[in-house]
């Protein structure tokens, strides 16, 4: 028996002794941040924590938290594109956790930014669910590792801050599939994490808290989940169904309003009692882990943490324009800073995420302690007002410097939890100081602190912009070492800067205040998007710049792949530092099918890797590619599938820059697909006689007859007219169209015949 295995045995054998109304109990936080134990048995609670991107312990409801490190926010760490790091992070998160007694720590959010006006982006990885869920699941390794088991969240479809506990996301299952459930998918495959929170949102109508597709059918049954469910703070709905719906656990404790609820079900027989001891069992055994892998008396290095979170800052930056090589900076030149966040920094999100920094560093000081000579202007306040004596400031500064560094981007009124941006503008204080600064210093960088895409109507009129995120705690001096050039900048965007707001794939529609939020791009989420409709955006999914540059010498790939068998497609690159630095290259790896079944995307990102160069180094990458890479979700089969045909392989550096490519033969056994009343007449062509008779039925056997040579064009137009009415008529509709030459019975007895000689 396994160590997790053993957990269960234990739980279940406690859970045994428990009432009814200790289990319901249990199911129910003791306040806020923990759950409750069974003193007479010896089950301790445990604790739970707010995160994601440090820990915010609070000792009651909401206020003051502990002093913890706070690293860089969701996106920056996204853009990373390094999961080594990313594992790195969680366990430093797991270290604090240990020394300050929480056992489960809320997070990550793995959400896909469907509108990059979504008020808590800055909690959120990526556009993409292939990144999103690579990057998750490598924090989760780090996390558990020291013990401590997190929370994903938010399941699912969690898209918008409006109405955000009662808007249902109104989606189709395709889009459900492909896009919003697999980052979660890999992350609970690959980390197993101890816990998933769901989300506010109904899901198609049905809250997310007591989704039984979602928490059962896909989560525990498809996937094979086996920690606990717990409900964000304040998400329950209809208790007793989230119970049965497979939610283990409410937050914060509601005491004794829902646990009479759960007590009066059990009672009348509408919740059975083993539903409730499962639901509790499942949760005890999280307990029973959690209170095993407790560290009393931990400590963490801080120093240590903060080194950590300046890394991983710098790793995350974007260098987005660097025209004439305005950067890295260069030793002896006079550097203007102008803007208020170049001394106080924005470098974490509002709302529920929000860390008590240990300690904060700022881009002005890290610079001067590096040894360049800056002058410094105000230019605006803290939430981006200016004014003409503060404009003059600043233009007067930045006219007799070498560069001038503007720090933009959008205050804690902009963005946070709770609420969706508006605009994907700038403060208006913003705009302008940048515009003043630009139009009398031509060395000008723009350095953005934001926790998602902004537009940039001035991007043509500055040499540089850096994307420098919430940037945590150290991120005055990540920025620092990436602007000196201490570190090359390595960091690509994981979702795409779109020009305004009008290109991104939800306008004019998101965020909903109708109560219901349809999704009605479907799939072409992010890239997918503007790949489809040929639309250019600022900066595509995926770029980034370097200070040296990089060559793709060349991709082996076999010319065909069997998706029905066990060996995964191998395939291999050159890439080769052509640049006089060292630096980290992120390959991208896109697939592309020929001619998909149903109308997709263009290419979907399938895999990447970060690699390290010195100045002339070349290395090889290496890919494996399995069967789910090549697959669609067919909605009328419930399951991925692949069709047979063939399939590009790209691979570059950005979602727009892919200068490899090669083709691919895939071999797949085509599905057998279920034969129903909706069924047309034309899916029944693989059975040729029943197809035959189907024709015959109504009355266009002679569309199955040699067609005469002869037939003049306006004869033939009308047979494929008639042609294609009678393929596509579902043939629960023949009965009434072949009057009474098939009747409701002998469609039946079709189906049936139909389903019989597929199944054998």
């Amino acid at each position: 028996m396994d160590q997790d295995e053993d957990y269960k045995a234990r739980a279940a054998a406690l859970v045994a002794q428990m009432t009814v109304e200790e289990q319901a109990t249990l199911l129910s936080g003791d306040g806020w941040w923990r759950t409750h134990g069974v003193e007479r048995l010896g089950l301790a609670p445990i604790n739970v924590s707010d995160g994601p991107h440090g820990l915010r312990k609070l000792e009651g409801g909401y206020g003051d938290s502990v002093p913890a490190t706070c690293f860089p926010t969701a996106p920056s760490l996204a853009a990373t594109w390094n999961t080594a790091l990313l594992r790195e992070v969680g366990a430093a998160l797991g270290r604090e956790c240990q020394a300050h007694d929480v056992q489960i720590l809320l997070g990550p959010g793995i959400n896909i930014k469907r509108s990059p006006l979504a008020g808590r982006n800055f909690e959120y990885f990526s556009e993409d669910p292939l990144l999103a869920g690579r990057i998750a699941e490598a924090y989760i390794d780090g996390l558990q590792g020291e013990g401590v088991g997190a929370s994903l969240k938010h399941f699912a479809v969690n898209s918008q801050e409006t109405r955000r506990m009662s808007t249902s996301s109104e989606i189709d299952e395709r889009t459900l599939h492909e896009i919003y459930l697999p980052a979660f998918e890999t992350a609970v495959k690959g980390a197993r994490p101890w816990s998933v929170m769901s989300a506010y949102n109904p899901v198609n109508g049905s809250y997310a808290s007591e989704h039984r597709g979602l928490l059962t059918g896909v989560l525990r049954e498809r996937w094979g989940f086996t920690g606990f469910v717990v409900s964000d703070w304040g998400g329950i709905n209809d208790r007793v169904a989230g119970v049965a719906a497979g939610n283990n656990l409410e937050m914060p404790g509601s005491g004794a309003h829902n646990r009479g609820k759960i007590i009066a079900a059990v009672e009348a027989g509408e919740l059975d009692r083993q539903v409730l001891a499962q639901s509790a069992t499942e949760l005890v055994a999280v307990m029973l882990k959690a209170l095993a892998a407790r560290k009393p008396g931990a400590s963490f290095d801080a120093a240590a943490h903060h080194a950590l979170a300046r890394r991983a800052g710098g790793e995350g930056i974007v260098l987005l324009k660097n025209e004439g090589q305005v950067l890295p900076l260069q030793a002896g030149a006079t550097v203007a800073l102008v803007g208020a966040f170049a001394r106080r920094p924005r470098f974490q999100g509002a709302g529920s995420s929000q860390v008590n920094p240990i300690r904060v560093t700022n881009a002005a000081e890290e610079l001067a302690a590096l040894g360049f000579q800056t002058v410094e202007a105000a230019g605006c306040d803290d939430e981006g007002e200016t004014s003409e004596a503060l404009l003059t400031e600043a233009v007067a500064q930045a006219r007799t410097a070498g560069i001038a560094i503007v720090f933009a981007g959008l205050p804690d009124s902009y963005e946070s939890e709770g609420f969706d941006r508006r605009s994907l503008s700038l403060p208006p204080g913003h705009v302008r100081l940048i515009e003043a600064v630009a139009a009398v210093q031509p060395r000008t960088v723009v350095v953005l602190m934001n926790g998602a895409a902004v537009e940039m109507p001035w991007a043509g009129r500055v040499a540089g912009i850096v994307e420098a995120w919430l940037g945590g705690q150290a991120g005055g001096g990540a920025l620092a070492d990436v602007l000196s050039g201490r570190v090359n900048p390595s960091g690509k965007l994981a979702e795409t800067f779109p020009v305004d707001l009008a290109q991104t794939p939800p306008f004019p529609a998101f965020p909903s205040d109708t109560g219901k939020a349809f999704y009605g791009e479907g799939v072409f989420v992010g890239y997918r998007h503007y790949d489809r409709r040929g639309i250019e955006p600022l900066f595509p999914f995926g770029f980034g710049l370097s200070y040296t540059s990089f060559a793709y010498t060349g991709i082996a790939c076999p010319g065909e792949f069997d998706a029905d068998g066990e060996a995964p497609l191998m395939l291999e690159l050159g890439i080769r530092n052509t640049g006089a630095v060292e630096g980290q290259e992120i390959v991208q790896l896109y697939v592309q099918e020929h001619e998909p079944a149903e109308p997709g995307p263009l290419r979907e990102l399938r895999a990447f890797d970060k690699v390290r160069l010195a100045p002339g180094e070349e290395k090889t990458v290496r890919f494996t590619l399995a069967r789910r890479d090549f697959a669609h979700y067919d909605t009328r089969l419930a399951a991925w599938v692949v069709k047979a045909g063939a399939f590009d392989i790209h691979v570059g550096s950005s979602s727009r820059e892919l200068p490899l490519r090669a083709t691919v033969a895939v071999k797949a056994t085509a599905p057998a697909r279920p034969f129903t009343r909706r069924s047309l007449v034309q899916d029944f062509r693989g059975h040729s006689a029943l197809f035959e008779e189907l024709v015959r039925a109504l009355g266009m056997g002679k569309l199955l007859d040699t067609v005469d040579a002869e037939d003049d064009v306006a004869a033939r137009k009308a047979r494929m007219s008639t042609w294609v009415f009678v393929n596509e008529m579902p043939v629960n509709k023949v009965p009434a169209f072949s009057l009474g030459a098939c009747s409701e019975q002998r469609i039946d007895e079709i189906i049936a015949l139909a389903s019989a000689n597929t199944q054998r």
